[in-house]
């Protein structure tokens, strides 16, 4: 018996062969209107195939060997700075980073800082812990 091809069968498929880790709602625009593509990405997200980490930006997801809960394939930090690039937002380093590059500082930076060349409006973040933005020349 065949599988029955539904979009979202369509989409867990293009979720598998992509090799991204950061998905967006318009990936999957070719494959059917606005609202059935939302409820297919709600549907991905509740069988915790994608964790949704801003309006619109979802991530891959695996199992974590330590906790066995579901988390992002890859760090907070590293997926925002691919959602931003995907957006046409470049990323560079914070005032942070290169004080402790060039060994001015001890304060080690956390990573949730991400330097911009532009104003970002969006949140991107899970579970209560976001990313900040500065602005870099």
């Amino acid at each position: 018996m065949k599988k029955k091809r539904t979009l979202e069968n369509k989409m867990s498929e293009r979720i598998r062969r992509t090799k991204s880790t950061v998905l967006l709602r318009q990936d999957f625009a070719d494959l059917g209107d606005y609202d059935q593509v939302g409820r297919g990405l709600k549907s991905l997200t509740e069988k915790q195939k994608l964790v949704k980490i801003s309006q619109g930006i979802y991530a891959k997801t695996r199992k974590s060997l330590a906790t066995g809960k579901i988390i992002p394939v890859e760090p907070l930090p590293d997926l925002a700075k691919k959602a931003l690039n995907r957006l046409g937002v470049k990323t560079t380093d914070t005032k942070a980073e290169i004080a402790y590059r060039q060994g001015r500082s001890t304060q080690i930076p956390t990573g949730r800082q991400i330097g911009v060349n532009k104003r970002v409006t969006r949140k991107i973040g899970l579970n209560e812990a976001y990313i900040n933005f500065e602005y870099a020349r």
